[in-house]
């Protein structure tokens, strides 16, 4: 990959956005585009960036870390943590990454505020549900609706915890090669994110992060304000 392929690649699933936006009475600039380096080396990174990547998204803590430690703060890059985090190493997650996409437990949040609060910062975050029931999936328990009101109970403590800032919801279905198969699972992140918003009004849920390379533009025509891009932008992972 050179920066200029890079940069062609995300103006391509810029103007694919745009477009899938368009279908649906919404524009392009209502969806943030999440460039996913997982798998990448720290010199794609920088590539990315310099081809125009504004918001980055890692999995693994330890990959993460030296990326993170060679980008310029003044970059105004955002790093945005989308992977399942072991609680051991919530302390580094809060310290080094602007956005946590992948809450999925009371105790993960907790000990995050509370290092949230000894770093003095605020840190916005989103639920990852699993919508699909799929037992692979990290994620809170949402592919019933008729559970959806105990989910809004286990969830009501994060809303009151200081230093996190519950953004909205998160998601990741089943791979299909037909994109349309997964239409379904956003639809159901969706009327989600809906159903909290009536539970918990004075909380602020605009954040739907779901789509990937293979199915971003039906769940942009479905919602999304975040995709999380990797292999249509960067290729495939050594």
């Amino acid at each position: 990959m050179t920066i200029i392929s890079i940069a062609k690649n995300i103006n391509t699933v810029s103007d694919r956005i745009e477009i899938a936006a368009a279908s649906v009475g919404r524009t392009g600039e209502q969806v943030r585009l999440v460039v996913v380096t997982k798998g990448h080396p720290v010199e794609i990174s920088h590539q990315a960036i310099e081809a125009g990547a504004k918001y980055l998204g890692e999995n693994y803590v330890e990959e993460s870390l030296p990326k993170i430690a060679t980008v310029e703060k003044e970059s105004g890059v955002e790093w945005h943590m989308i992977g399942h985090i072991q609680s051991r190493k919530a302390r580094k997650v809060c310290e080094h990454f602007d956005w946590v996409q992948s809450i999925d437990s009371i105790r993960l949040a907790t000990r995050l505020d509370r290092f949230a609060s000894e770093m003095g910062k605020q840190l916005p975050i989103l639920l990852e549900c699993n919508v699909s029931g799929e037992e692979t999936k990290y994620g809170w328990t949402a592919w019933k609706e008729l559970e959806w009101n105990d989910l809004a109970d286990e969830i009501s403590p994060i809303l009151e915890m200081s230093h996190l800032t519950l953004r909205g919801l998160m998601t990741m279905p089943p791979f299909f090669l037909n994109p349309e198969q997964a239409r379904p699972y956003f639809v159901r992140l969706r009327k989600l994110r809906d159903y909290l918003a009536g539970k918990f009004p004075d909380n602020d849920w605009h954040e739907l992060s779901m789509g990937m390379s293979a199915d971003y533009e039906v769940a942009v025509q479905e919602g999304a304000t975040i995709v999380r891009i990797g292999t249509a932008i960067l290729g495939k992972r050594n």
